[in-house]
């Protein structure tokens, strides 16, 4: 209240101090035309601010009486509709207008004065006068707004096909969607709308949105995902990839998936995943190094280092083997993981770099997980290659019974084991 009172106080004073004779014609929005006109500006909006808009209505009403500026007399009524002084504004307007419909603002204006004290009769005649003489794309909308809210929706629809036509305008489409899709149930009548749009002019993010919305209604997960692809062309938005993945994901699509993933590098994890399920070690090896310089985690590295000896077309080749062994060492020395230190265990075996420094680094493995079909597997091939078949069938023994113990390299290995207590035997 005590706001309210300044802002009253400041309007006397002012009114007061100013000249008030207005300009013979109107001057221009950049012409100052009185001395106090910017001061009084800032209290005007000021008022605006603190939400007293019955104040600062009442400002640039004095504004608009001194200096002549239309500006300033929109800017008032517009204050006085957003607290609903209908009546006050309908009447100004008329006063204004004086019988003469050229200014399309004032006419708005009054228009909306007109709806929002639920006269709609006259503000749909007010529009019908206001949208033949401006042709303007938002007194289409302004009168279709007044037949929607009348019920009359073919009427409308007649509105904004009309004013649609003229320029292919996207504000109205999305309107005419909404009509057709919501309030008329023509709900393939809208999509169509939509979608030739879209092949014809783009599909802006107006009409892509509006698409996602009915496309997600009807659960149709096909139009969800080409109007995402569609989305994401616009704008690299992580929202709308994110949609994207999930869609593929559902679908199972894992070649597109991976193709857009590729394309938009937009989440290289769920990539690196994509590439391991579908066993593609010679791209998950670079990218998994990728995510270890970018995120520093220790198990990217390991992961690299995996997908290199596994994608790598000779796997006796010296050089990459000790760039293998060399990032799984500076793993395992981070951090115990097992299944690290058994693959680097096995390695150092299977290709005799090291077999008694293997079986230790495989034994590390089997201190945090005792039961593992795989890591007794490569500590029975380490025995193996020291040339103690005995202990090494006493090992495979135990491990072909644990689960995993019937995959084929297990098996392989029994049976070369096997054969080596046979061939020991035959000697004795």
């Amino acid at each position: 209240m005590f706001k309210l009172l300044m802002l009253s106080v400041l309007i006397f004073m002012f009114s007061g101090c100013m000249n008030t004779t207005s300009p013979s014609t109107p001057p221009k929005s950049n012409e100052k035309v009185f001395e106090e006109e910017d001061t009084y500006i800032l209290f005007a909006l000021r008022a605006e601010q603190l939400k007293e808009h019955s104040a600062a209505s009442s400002m640039f009403e004095t504004l608009y009486e001194k200096s002549n500026k239309k500006e300033y007399l929109y800017r008032s009524l517009q204050n006085d509709l957003i607290v609903k002084k209908n009546k006050t504004v309908i009447s100004r307007v008329d006063n204004n207008l004086d019988g003469k419909n050229d200014d399309f603002i004032l006419m708005r204006i009054k228009i909306v004065a007109l709806i929002q004290s639920q006269q709609l009769e006259l503000a749909k005649d007010n529009a019908l006068v206001l949208v033949d003489l401006s042709n303007e794309v938002d007194d289409y909308l302004l009168v279709s707004d007044i037949y929607i809210k009348q019920q009359k929706f073919n009427i409308a629809m007649k509105y904004l096909e009309s004013a649609y036509t003229q320029d292919y305008n996207e504000k109205i489409l999305d309107k005419m969607s909404i009509v057709l899709y919501v309030n008329l149930q023509r709900q393939k009548d809208a999509i169509a709308q939509l979608e030739t749009h879209s092949m014809v002019h783009g599909c802006s993010k107006i009409i892509c949105t509006r698409l996602v919305g009915f496309y997600s209604n009807e659960n149709n997960i096909d139009g969800l995902l080409s109007t995402y692809l569609r989305l994401y062309q616009l704008e690299a938005d992580e929202k709308v990839a994110k949609r994207i993945i999930q869609i593929y994901s559902y679908k199972k699509d894992d070649i597109k998936l991976m193709n857009f993933l590729e394309s938009s590098k937009s989440d290289d994890k769920i990539l690196l995943e994509l590439y391991i399920s579908l066993n593609n070690y010679k791209k998950a090896y670079p990218l998994a190094y990728k995510l270890y310089k970018k995120t520093a985690e220790i198990n990217y590295l390991g992961q690299a280092a995996i997908f290199e000896y596994e994608s790598s077309e000779d796997k006796n080749s010296p050089q990459m083997l000790n760039g293998v062994v060399k990032s799984l060492k500076k793993v395992v020395n981070l951090e115990e993981i097992p299944l690290y230190l058994n693959y680097l265990g096995y390695l150092m075996i299977d290709h005799s770099l090291d077999i008694n420094l293997g079986i230790k680094y495989v034994n590390r493995a089997l201190v945090l997980n005792p039961n593992s079909a795989y890591y007794l597997d490569s500590l029975a091939w380490g025995y193996y290659k020291l040339g103690d078949c005995q202990k090494a069938n006493d090992i495979i023994q135990k491990t072909l019974k644990l689960k995993g113990g019937d995959e084929a390299e297990v098996l392989e290995h029994a049976n070369t084991i096997e054969q080596c207590i046979k061939q020991k035997k035959g000697k004795n």
